[in-house]
This record gives C-alpha cells, sequence and structure tokens, in this order.
C-alpha cells in the first residue's frame, strides 16, 4: 500500500539574506553612500580652506617680518640685525630666523639644520627644519621666504606649520569618526527599515498564500499609516473583494440557470414528445415544431443576454467609445417606443434638453434605455385610476448627464431595489409575466461600464429609474438650457428586457 504524499512544507526564508536582497535595504545602502561622499566632500572643502586660511595667515606674518627686519637692516646695518634675530630667537614661538654669509655660514638663528640649497633659492617655500643638530632625525616643516641682503648676505623668516599639521590631524580624524559613525547608523536604519517593510511583505505574502489554498475571506492587514504599503494593501483588498463578488455571482448565475432554465428546457422536451406522441397530421407537427423554435429562441436571448452581462462586468465591451448626443438618443427611442405605449394603453411623455453629449457606445446605451422602457410598459399599468403614462426625461446635472424613465404602476419595494439588479431576480408581481429577470442586470452592467450610477427611487406611485453618465468635457463650457428634471413619482422595478449589442428594436425584445 502506498503511503499518501505528505504535503509540501513551505519554509521561510533565512532572515538575513533576503533582508540584504530586499528593496528597502538596497535603497537605503544607496542613500548612506550618497550622504558618506556628501559628508566627505563637505569636510574635505571645511578642510581645504581652513587649511588654506591658515597659510594665508602664515604668509602674511612672514612678509611682515621679513620687510620690518629688511628696513632694520638698512637703518642699522648687519649688525643690528643680527642682534635683533638674536633676541627674537631666543624668545619663545614659532617664528624661525636666520641669518647667513654669501657663503652660507650661520651668523645667527634658532635654525641649526635646513636641506641643502634652500638658501640658494630666494622666495618663498616649504621645507623641513630642525632647531638643534641633534632633532634632524625628526624634522619639522616650515613656510619659510630667503631675502638676499646687501653685500649677498642671506636672510630666512619661516614659521612652523605645526599648527596647520594639527588642523589637518583634528579634521582627518572627525572624517573617520564621522565615516564610522555614518556606517554603523546607516547600517542599523537599513536594518530597522528593511525589517519593518519585510514583515509587513511576508504578512501579504502569507495571507496571499492563505487565500490561494482556499481562505477567499483573507484580507491583507491594514496598519492604518497611509504609507505606499497600506495603499497597496487597500487595493489588493478592493481587488479581492471584486473577485469573490465575481465568484458569487458566478456561483449565483450557476444555481439559476439550473433552477430557471430547468422550466423551459423541460416544457421544450415535453412539448416536442406530446407532439411526436399525439400530433395527427403536418399540421399539428408544423405547429409543435414552431412553439419549440419559439421556445429555444428564447433560450438562446437568455443565454445571450448573460454572455452580454458577463462581458460588460469584466469591461472587454469598450469598442466604438466616443462622444454622443444623448439628447438625439433619448428622443429616438421615445418615438420609436410611443407605438407599442399606446397599444399597451400608456402614453409616453418626453421630456429631453437640447445639446446632452456623453462619452460611450451608442449601442450599449441604447439598449439599456431601450430595457428600461420595455420594462416600464410591460410592467407599469397603474393598479388603480391614475395616470396612464411612462415619462422618459434627460437633463444636465452639474457635470454629469442624467436620464430617467418613470411609470405609476405597483413600483419596487425599498428593500428589494438593490436585489432586483442581480440576474435572475424575480419579484413575486412579475413572475405572471414572461421574462428572466435579466433585463435591469444588463442595464446596471452598461451603467458601471461608462463609469455613471444608477439608482432605482419611489416615483409615488411606481418606479423611477435614474442614469447618470460623465459629460462630454468638450461641452461643459457652453451648457444647454437645462431642463428641470420631473419630480419622483413611484413606479415598480420590473424586471427589464434582455440586452443585445445591436440597436434595440421596439418589439421582440427578451423581457426581464
Amino acid at each position: 500500500m502506498t503511503a499518501p504524499a505528505e504535503a509540501p512544507v513551505r519554509r521561510r526564508p533565512k532572515f538575513l539574506p533576503t533582508l540584504v536582497r530586499t528593496t528597502a535595504f538596497k535603497l537605503t545602502a544607496v542613500y548612506l553612500l550618497i550622504f558618506a561622499l556628501f559628508a566627505a566632500f563637505v569636510l574635505g572643502y571645511v578642510a581645504w580652506n581652513a587649511q588654506r586660511l591658515i597659510t594665508d595667515q602664515i604668509r602674511s606674518t612672514i612678509d611682515a617680518e621679513i620687510q620690518g627686519l629688511a628696513e632694520q637692516q638698512r637703518v642699522g646695518g648687519i649688525r643690528r640685525l643680527v642682534n635683533i634675530i638674536e633676541q627674537r630667537s631666543r624668545g619663545p614661538g614659532a617664528s624661525l630666523y636666520l641669518v647667513t654669509t654669501p657663503v652660507g655660514e650661520r651668523i645667527a638663528g634658532n635654525v641649526e639644520a635646513i636641506p641643502p640649497g634652500t638658501l640658494d633659492r630666494p622666495g618663498e617655500s616649504e621645507i623641513e627644519y630642525a632647531r638643534t643638530k641633534d632633532a634632524i632625525e625628526a624634522p619639522n616643516h616650515a613656510l619659510v621666504r630667503v631675502f638676499v641682503l646687501p653685500a649677498g648676505f642671506r636672510l630666512l623668516v619661516g614659521r612652523d606649520l605645526e599648527e596647520r599639521q594639527r588642523l589637518r590631524a583634528v579634521i582627518g580624524r572627525a572624517i573617520g569618526w564621522s565615516f564610522a559613525l555614518v556606517f554603523v547608523l546607516g547600517c542599523f536604519a537599513s536594518w530597522f527599515v528593511a525589517r519593518r517593510v519585510l514583515s509587513r511583505i511576508d504578512g501579504m505574502t502569507e495571507t496571499a498564500h492563505a487565500i490561494m489554498e482556499g481562505d477567499l475571506e483573507g484580507r491583507l492587514a491594514i496598519t492604518g499609516t497611509g504609507d505606499e504599503l497600506d495603499r497597496l494593501a487597500l487595493n489588493l483588498n478592493a481587488m479581492l473583494d471584486r473577485i469573490g463578488e465575481l465568484m458569487a455571482g458566478m456561483q449565483q448565475v450557476t444555481d439559476n440557470i439550473a433552477h430557471d432554465l430547468k422550466t423551459p428546457l423541460t416544457r421544450l422536451r415535453n412539448r416536442a414528445e406530446e407532439a411526436l406522441r399525439s400530433a395527427t397530421s403536418q399540421d399539428e407537427l408544423r405547429a409543435a415544431l414552431d412553439k419549440a423554435i419559439e421556445e429555444a429562441d428564447s433560450l438562446i436571448r437568455v443565454f445571450n443576454a448573460l454572455l452580454m452581462i458577463a462581458r460588460l462586468e469584466a469591461g472587454k465591451i469598450s469598442d466604438n467609445i466616443g462622444e454622443l448626443d444623448l439628447s438625439e438618443l433619448v428622443s429616438g427611442m421615445a418615438e420609436l417606443y410611443e407605438p407599442l405605449a399606446e397599444e399597451a394603453g400608456l402614453a409616453l411623455i418626453e421630456e429631453v434638453a437640447p445639446g446632452l453629449q456623453v462619452i460611450g457606445n451608442r449601442e450599449l446605451i441604447g439598449q439599456a434605455l431601450a430595457n428600461l422602457i420595455d420594462n416600464a410598459l410591460k410592467y407599469g399599468q397603474p393598479e388603480t385610476a391614475g395616470p396612464r403614462t411612462v415619462t422618459v426625461a434627460a437633463w444636465r446635472d452639474g457635470s454629469d448627464v442624467a436620464l430617467s424613465v418613470a411609470d405609476h404602476g405597483p413600483g419596487v419595494p425599498e428593500a428589494d431595489r438593490a436585489r432586483v439588479l442581480d440576474r435572475f431576480v424575480r419579484l413575486e408581481a412579475s413572475r405572471t409575466k414572461p421574462g428572466f429577470g435579466l433585463g435591469l442586470s444588463t442595464v446596471a452592467g452598461v451603467v458601471r461600464l461608462h463609469g455613471g450610477q444608477l439608482r432605482l427611487e419611489d416615483n409615488a406611485p411606481g418606479l423611477r429609474v435614474v442614469i447618470t453618465l460623465p459629460a462630454a468635457q468638450a461641452r461643459l463650457a457652453a451648457p444647454a438650457k437645462l431642463l428641470a428634471p420631473p419630480q419622483p413619482v413611484d413606479m415598480p422595478a420590473a424586471p427589464p428586457a434582455a440586452a443585445s449589442t445591436q440597436t434595440p428594436k421596439p418589439a421582440r425584445l427578451p423581457s426581464d
């Protein structure tokens, strides 16, 4: 006996490798690198300017001292210059002095060792020096200027660069600590952000797996922060709600087809069987065949209506959508149905404002209007003495265009107005008349496809069905003369006629 296969175990990925691969971690690392480069540039720019400022100050001090010493030499000669340098050399400070003979022999000063050839290059230079001969192994750096005195004597004046080097070291340590701190904080921020995002993504993934495994009621968690993940979760939840509605509708349609279409199919079979068993002439067989064909045509219209509703809900009927004159369409439909209204003993009243423009499919909007008018004529007979009218109206309603069909029949109870928009829903008062309950579903699908709204209102007595569609924007700047919408007078919501993708005809529409 073969052991049953074990269900595959979904292993949770390791946290650290997954964390490093997350977009949040990568983005944070990139931002960290950019910030570090920017900080290095700023600190480097500050260090460079500070060093330049110190160098300029040293250079200015040297120039001032040389000018003063040269003046003393001109006044008192070389002996006076030597005395002054001897006095200054014994004092503390960073200044450097050296006076030599034309052949380079030291006369006075506080510098013992300098690089060879320094005195042969008049002008400014940066050198290594030592104040005593035994310190040459650990030389210091100085910025010096060599000045040639009369009779070939050499005067060297300079300043030790220890301050500049100390500043450079301080800034270097600051840059190092800054990079270390930025790196540590950046790694922590990357870990924190990525872990937070990853935990929410993992939650969404777990919910998605649960939904795929059959938990169709599962929804993504919303934290309430309003961030991009919350917006994504809201949109995905709305999508799941819509999918749930479509699946529930599919199940309902399947059940309704099994129950509501079983009767006409059984009737069709029984009539054919009865004709085969009892017909005694060719005329009787022909009559039975005509009834069977008529029943089959009715079933075909029902399936066509179901197909159209499915395509409308899926948004797949988008051909031939453009700007159309709703006023002309409504007036044409009212004129088309006027003879049928007279046959039914009703007066068809038209109240249409001119110049109403919408964006839509002419055939679909015409079919929806045909379904509503057909329902009003079929189910809008007053139960008591009262107005025997059906009113078709269209008017401008702000940035929308509204159209309505109203009658004075028994109406639809308020509790049933949302339910009659579903497929195969028929109220008890309408079950004695032909139809399958698909007309209002078709109208609702057409309105939803065009981004409009459908309302069922009380017409006191009767039902008033109102459709609002977005007006064509090109026409909003110059609105036509508005026609006030008819006052609500209630009408019973009877099931409308089934839809067709062709221009609707006044007769032979499958009733709802």
